[in-house]
């Protein structure tokens, strides 16, 4: 695709749409909407402008004058996505949802909100948690994350074995379309059979069919209770194969099951000084259990632990308050700052096999870390068979190296992912870093049904160009 340069005049236009504070056109004060959390040097673009709108108006009027003049448009979150999917590939506009950060309504008779898609997903569990209730569909960033960027991206998480993940909560939104319409799909129902379903088909989306402007999110009870358990075992095959029974013997469906090979157990701990046995398993698993009555929570907590002993786990420890709690899944949620310790320079992935064939993986993670010597660190979501497989940087290769390393690397891990029944990803989207990967996971016929829909949405392909896949003129 060829576009057009954004000039005087377009940023003069830009500006009677959003007002002079809302346009940015400083290097300095750009630079930072040029990347999100993939590695900068290997990725990032600069946009030509950037612009922070306040409304659904502003953003339509924006758009109307992107495509008149044929300009591309990015939109961007919080920055904290690990595909680029918020990175400018073509320079042109990136329009930023950071100032349209509202809670619109708060229906607790219907157990539901309305937000702007800038809203710090943290900040709602926060907000609604005196009244006993939380937003299920969140990732394990919401800390940093905004809900526009998880609808864009579907975002799923830890607990997504018992909740879900992002499309299972939300009702309805609002969006401006590629050619700067205002449309709403969906709304405060929680069944809608009228006509198709263009909710989901913009969820998971990746910003690529529309910017959205409003959610409407379903709530849910907030559980009192919670234990969890750290489960050693001897290898990778008795953890995983744990998983099926947890939820077929035990009769349970835990809220996490959380899998972390030795590799980045040991690193996790010596980088937080901790000192749980690791020593001793070849893998572990972390499983939580949630609930509204605390007998049953202890009663199904002492059941997986049971059987998991039973079918020969090491040992099992039991985490039944805050602080044990908050051990552990540190533990957990540190893997990957710990490995930027042994190298800045990695490749986090998320692909998606079932959940029996993950021990099958395993040698294939193996051959690969060997043929090209890096370390490949492996730990996620067993209970949904996502895992963040992490191609790791050895600290003696140059860059040049590296680079050539990660492309032979990752291409191989793709194909091995495939011939398992998986997928190359499973939360963190496609976008910009994985572009030239889809055709491992996808046939040309499956890519070209995609294709025809974003033309048929975004005749001019100007609404975040360069991601999912390429289209052509």
């Amino acid at each position: 695709m060829e576009y057009n340069p954004v000039t005087r005049e377009i940023i003069s236009e830009l500006t009677k749409i959003a007002g002079t504070k809302n346009v940015l056109t400083d290097n300095e004060k750009i630079e930072s909407y040029s990347h999100d959390e993939i590695p900068v040097e290997q990725y990032s673009h600069m946009p030509e402008v950037v612009v922070t709108p306040k409304s659904a108006e502003e953003i339509s009027e924006i758009v109307k004058l992107a495509n008149k003049n044929t300009i591309p448009i990015t939109p961007r979150g919080a920055g904290s996505g690990l595909s680029g999917g918020a990175i400018p590939v073509y320079g042109g506009i990136v329009i930023s949802l950071e100032k349209m950060n509202h809670i619109l309504e708060i229906d607790y008779d219907n157990m539901l909100m309305v937000l702007e898609p800038g809203v710090v997903t943290n900040d709602i569990n926060e907000l609604i948690a005196e009244k006993n209730l939380f937003y299920a569909g969140y990732p394990m960033s919401l800390e940093t994350c905004f809900l526009g960027g998880n609808v864009a991206e579907n975002a799923g998480g830890g607990k997504a074995i018992k909740y879900g993940v992002t499309d299972r909560y939300i009702l309805g939104l609002e969006m401006v379309t590629p050619t700067g319409q205002i449309v709403q799909f969906g709304g405060k129902l929680v069944k809608d059979v009228v006509g198709y379903n263009i909710k989901q088909l913009i969820i998971g989306s990746e910003g690529t069919l529309g910017i959205v402007t409003k959610v409407i999110i379903k709530l849910s009870p907030l559980p009192k209770y919670k234990v969890d358990l750290l489960v050693l075992f001897k290898d990778v095959k008795s953890a995983i194969s744990m998983v099926p029974q947890i939820m077929t013997k035990a009769g349970i469906i835990p809220t996490s099951i959380e899998f972390m090979d030795k590799l980045s157990v040991q690193t996790s701990c010596q980088y937080l000084n901790e000192h749980l046995p690791y020593q001793k398993a070849g893998a572990m698993l972390l499983i939580e259990v949630d609930g509204n009555r605390e007998d049953i929570v202890n009663d199904d907590s002492e059941t997986i632990g049971e059987l998991c002993l039973k079918e020969g786990a090491i040992e099992v420890y039991v985490a039944d308050n805050y602080t044990t709690q908050e051990r552990i899944w540190s533990v957990r949620r540190n893997i990957a700052e710990a490995f930027k310790v042994v190298s800045p320079h990695q490749s986090l992935e998320d692909i998606v096999v079932p959940i029996a064939s993950i021990p099958d993986l395993m040698p294939e993670l193996e051959r690969i870390s060997k043929k090209y010597d890096i370390q490949i660190p492996c730990y996620g979501h067993a209970g949904d068979g996502n895992l963040h497989a992490t191609l790791v940087k050895n600290p003696k290769s140059t860059m040049e190296e590296w680079y050539k390393i990660e492309t032979e690397s990752l291409k191989e891990l793709y194909r091995a992912t495939k011939a398992l029944g998986g997928t190359i990803s499973g939360e963190h989207g496609i976008g910009f870093k994985r572009i030239n990967y889809i055709s491992e996971a996808l046939g040309k016929a499956e890519i070209d049904v995609m294709q025809k829909i974003k033309k048929a949405l975004d005749p001019n392909i100007i609404m975040n160009p360069g991601k999912i896949f390429k289209v052509e003129d």
